[in-house]
């Protein structure tokens, strides 16, 4: 579980920088917010998603142990 002990914490800041960067480009509004927000908003999306698979997968190799 060593793995997921240092992992866990890089997976979720990836999620929060991308949550943040959104919230930011939302906040500026304009042509920029036209450009970014979709795009943020589906990144942090698929960021969620790979940190939930590897969690996940490290959670079910480790307990095989």
């Amino acid at each position: 579980m060593d793995a997921l002990r240092y992992l866990l914490p890089f997976l979720v800041a990836i999620v929060v920088a991308i949550l943040f960067a959104g919230v930011i480009v939302m906040a500026r509004g304009g042509e920029t917010a036209k450009r970014w927000s979709n795009k943020l908003m589906q990144a942090r999306v698929w960021a969620q998603f790979v940190a939930i698979l590897v969690i996940a997968i490290l959670l079910y190799f480790g307990s095989k142990s």
